[in-house]
């Protein structure tokens, strides 16, 4: 099959600077890559196709082998500009990825890899209050310090770190195999360019050690349980000089006794009197910025819903206040007195008298059980 046209693959112009070619890449690397598309074999067959372009045009011979004579100027076994040079593959990989994954060195440069620290999580709980309205405070969190012992060189007093002799301080070494070379950090001196003969014994030759650190967070009103705010550059510290990670603040709200929150709404039950339920009046219900009053209409039935709009939370990315629902439920009276069950008798047997008016429920339910067993 046919190779397609290296420019055709980034979505590039012929005369396309470098940088363009290098951001063209970044995002198409970044889409196809193959930890992002497990067992995706179509992504990966991309992946290698856009690889494969971005080494050839950003070097400068290649290219202009390529530009001349197409892919016969830059295919081996064609006789060509000779496949992947000492620095193709390895080169391209550490220069995009390194930015991307947080992995590799500078393109060009000689020195050790650089990596980008890990990123860390930190669960805090908090109160519906606290999340509704805003709330700071202060949390500890594991960090690395340079070590004082050392000053972060991570060798005895007195001594110092030695060239790795493997890598001559380079942090990577290459493996040839035929036209491919291939770029792997140092298995002595594990990417760091140097070996300690004598490490500190405070931090063990780390060159740093844990301590917590005291962090103030700022949590925005009406964020959601689960919801992360980050806190750049407060994750582990990178390697060999590399940027720290991020820290997830991840919150989880702890269980209301009165209020149970639905996006931006809450809702609540509302235990409401006998009394008060067959005549009606006004009732007091709390809300997350105080008490509120309205009237509970006469005859008002268990499984009532009643919305309170705007009573809700405001929630932090949908820029609106949503509803409070308050759920009646009429509670029956215990423990009565005798004179308190002559006077509910009496009533059972004035309301019974009334017919189906009184009880329209009731009366419904008993019809229906009444054809069922008819």
């Amino acid at each position: 099959m046919a190779k397609r046209d290296f420019y055709e693959i980034l979505g590039v112009a012929k005369n396309a600077s470098e940088d363009d070619i290098k951001k063209a890449y970044r995002k198409l690397a970044m889409k196809y890559h193959p930890d992002r598309n497990p067992d995706n074999k179509e992504a990966e067959e991309k992946f290698k196709e856009v690889k494969e372009a971005y080494e050839m045009l950003t070097n400068p011979e290649k290219r202009e082998a390529y530009d001349r004579y197409g892919h016969a100027g830059v295919d081996p076994n064609m006789g060509g500009g000779g496949g992947f040079g000492a620095g193709g593959f390895g080169d391209a990989f550490g220069d995009i990825f390194g930015d991307i994954f947080g992995g590799g060195r500078g393109r060009g440069g000689g020195g050790p890899q650089v990596y980008r620290g890990a990123d860390l999580r930190y669960n805090l709980e908090i109160t519906l209050e606290q999340a509704a309205h805003g709330y700071e405070t202060t949390i500890r969190v594991p960090s690395w310090d340079k070590c004082d012992t050392c000053h972060g060189s991570g060798a005895k007093p007195g001594t110092q770190p030695v060239t790795c002799t493997t890598c001559s301080g380079h942090g990577q070494v290459r493996m040839q195999q035929g036209f491919f070379s291939i770029q792997q950090t140092c298995p002595k001196c594990h990417g760091s360019g140097k070996i300690i003969p004598e490490p500190c014994a405070a931090c063990g030759g780390a060159g740093r050690i844990k301590r917590n650190k005291t962090l103030e967070v700022k949590i925005p009103a009406g964020i959601d349980n689960g919801m992360r705010i980050r806190s750049t550059g407060n994750g582990e510290p990178g390697t060999n000089g590399g940027p720290s990670g991020d820290l997830y603040v991840e919150i989880h709200i702890k269980p209301h006794p009165v209020f149970q929150r639905e996006g931006d709404d809450l809702h609540c039950e509302m235990p409401i009197s006998f009394a008060k339920a067959a005549l009606g009046g006004e009732i007091e219900v709390p809300t997350l910025t105080g008490k509120v009053s309205f009237t509970v209409p006469e005859g008002t039935q268990t499984g009532k819903t009643f919305r309170l709009k705007g009573k809700g939370v405001k929630g932090v990315r949908s820029g609106y206040t949503g509803d409070l629902f308050c759920h009646v439920v009429v509670e029956t009276p215990v423990k009565l007195t005798d004179k308190q069950k002559d006077l509910l008798r009496e009533f059972e047997r004035s309301t019974s008298e009334g017919g189906a008016k009184h009880s329209p429920q009731s009366k419904g339910w008993m019809d229906k059980v009444k054809d069922f067993f008819e």
